[in-house]
């Protein structure tokens, strides 16, 4: 019954609802603070927000996370010359957040930090603040990817990945 309540749900939700949950003008804020953050480190932040599981995921009852580790290779956030990409994932139908980061940013990152991180965006999630809560995760990781991997100044760092947001 669980599984059927499960799947319901996700088909229930679709890309109306990624686009009632963040806006033209939230993803246009979104993609400016991530290309603001991004000019002061060498780190790549990507923002993905899902509606609900692919049907082929919740088949096999995957995980959110098994999804955004997906994700993480798909958007290849992988695939940064400092391998200090950080996806931040939303999945509406269940409300579930996952953050995932690159070797060289999870070697230096406590579990525990990524997870005060995600502690943040609930707040704001579960007001429907969506936007708010995204921007709160974009900062705190901003802040992270300054501390171990601030630029020298006067350094461009190239843009290896999309600043918007991405909608599923």
């Amino acid at each position: 019954m669980k599984r059927l309540a499960r799947l319901l749900r996700h088909r229930w939700h679709d890309e109306t609802d990624t686009r009632r949950a963040l806006g033209p003008a939230a993803l246009d804020r979104i993609e400016q603070r991530i290309a603001a953050s991004e000019k002061h480190h060498s780190g790549e932040i990507r923002v993905c927000v899902e509606a609900g599981l692919p049907l082929s995921y919740l088949r096999r009852n995957a995980s959110a996370r098994e999804r955004a580790i997906a994700l993480f290779g798909k958007l290849r956030v992988w695939d940064t010359e400092a391998n200090n990409g950080v996806l931040i994932y939303l999945l509406l139908a269940e409300r579930a957040i996952e953050v995932v980061a690159d070797r060289g940013v999870a070697r230096l990152v406590e579990a525990d930090h990524w997870q005060s991180i995600v502690a943040d965006m609930q707040v704001e999630f579960r007001q429907r603040h969506f936007e708010a809560g995204l921007l709160k995760a974009v900062d705190a990781v901003d802040t992270l990817l300054m501390r171990h991997f601030a630029l020298p100044e006067r350094t461009d760092n190239p843009d290896e990945l999309p600043n918007r947001p991405q909608l599923l």
